[in-house]
């Protein structure tokens, strides 16, 4: 992954070192000499969870051999909790050493780990090292769960929806709730209008995660959210939580998300330019919408490019373009400047890709470009 890759490059002897300064500030005979030329001498050609692996055995060696004590130094040594606006990879990126040294040795004592994930999530974050405690100790890791979605600290609330996430990325799955999401579900009843943006968005992300295996679940959820917690904050919650679903023309979730009459919405003169494109290039997407109904509708538009692959099929993927209020009968020109340039998650491959234009989830026209590679 690109975030992994460039992130990697933080962990090393400097690392270790501030890490190891604050350790030896309530445990003196700490080494950090010691412990940053050796982490500086075998991160070398590693990615980022093993440069963070070695870090956390490189701990696990000059801690006390007794866990309850050596991750109660490392509890000691954290500095102040991390404000609204401060983010984890500012201040305290090291601290994933801290996280994955409790996810290491700290499985056979829940007691002493599971508070000390709360502590390192005010600074940082335990997300990726709670998950094993879900699976070894589900009952007092989810009774955590449900008393960390009401913390005054937004991290922590955080931490209760993104440590369960069924799918977190960079994190092994929890396939109990790919399985079956309800427990994941209750913990988020709590944080469906959090105040506090980066909590919501992990929730919507959550359920965004859910929707995939249990669409009408989650919308079910949703619709109650919608009718029982009328604010600014659920609706936000709700509306990117059902980015994919509106993504793929789920009428249900367009509809609840105000989408209306797209049966009643024609595309006139869908127009690629140019037709013939150079990877690196700009395809400008012109169409017309017209509204045939007698009412105002507002409508989602999103286009979908059916890229070449490699062997010669397409893949499609779903671009967000706007939201259009038509009155009856309207007539509305729309415009969109598509850039074809070289990222890192997707390959392009020479050949005819093919555009269409969705209104509502309801592919409304469509055309094609040639692209040269």
């Amino acid at each position: 992954m690109a975030g992994e890759h460039s992130l990697k490059k933080h962990f090393d002897g400097a690392a270790a070192r501030r890490l190891g300064d604050s350790i030896r500030a309530v445990f003196p005979g700490f080494d950090v000499e010691s412990y940053a030329a050796e982490v500086d001498r075998e991160v070398g050609p590693l990615e980022l969870k093993d440069r963070v692996l070695v870090m956390a055995r490189g701990l696990r060696d000059r801690l006390p051999g007794h866990y309850p004590e050596a991750v109660s130094v490392l509890v000691a040594s954290l500095k102040a909790p991390l404000g609204e606006d401060e983010g984890m990879f500012n201040e305290g990126f090291h601290l994933m050493a801290v996280a994955r040294f409790v996810e290491e040795y700290g499985l056979e004592h829940p007691e002493s780990s599971l508070p000390a994930l709360v502590e390192i999530t005010k600074r940082h974050t335990g997300e990726f090292a709670v998950r094993p405690f879900v699976r070894r100790h589900y009952e007092p890791t989810m009774a955590l769960m449900r008393a960390c979605a009401v913390d005054p600290d937004h991290n922590v609330r955080r931490f209760a929806s993104e440590g369960i996430r069924p799918r977190l990325p960079w994190a092994s799955r929890l396939p109990e709730f790919v399985a079956d999401p309800l427990p994941v579900l209750e913990v988020l009843e709590e944080l469906r209008s959090d105040p506090s943006k980066y909590v919501r968005t992990s929730v919507a992300n959550n359920l965004n995660d859910i929707a995939r295996e249990h669409p009408d679940l989650v919308l079910d959820l949703v619709e109650r959210w919608t009718r029982e917690s009328p604010t600014p904050e659920t609706a936000w919650t709700v509306r990117h939580a059902l980015r994919t679903l509106v993504k793929e023309g789920d009428q249900r979730a367009l509809a609840l998300l105000g989408a209306t009459g797209g049966e009643h919405v024609l595309a006139h003169g869908l127009a690629l330019s140019p037709g013939v494109l150079d990877l690196g290039g700009t395809l400008l997407v012109r169409v017309e919408l017209e509204n045939t109904d007698t009412r105002p509708h507002m409508t989602v538009v999103d286009y979908v490019v059916h890229h070449v692959r490699a062997d010669g099929s397409r893949g499609r993927k779903v671009f967000k373009w706007t939201k259009v209020e038509l009155c009856s009968g309207e007539r509305r020109s729309l415009e969109k400047k598509h850039p074809v340039r070289p990222i890192s998650t997707r390959t392009y491959h020479p050949g005819e890709h093919l555009v269409e234009v969705q209104v509502n989830g309801l592919v409304k026209a469509s055309a094609a470009f040639d692209l040269h590679v």
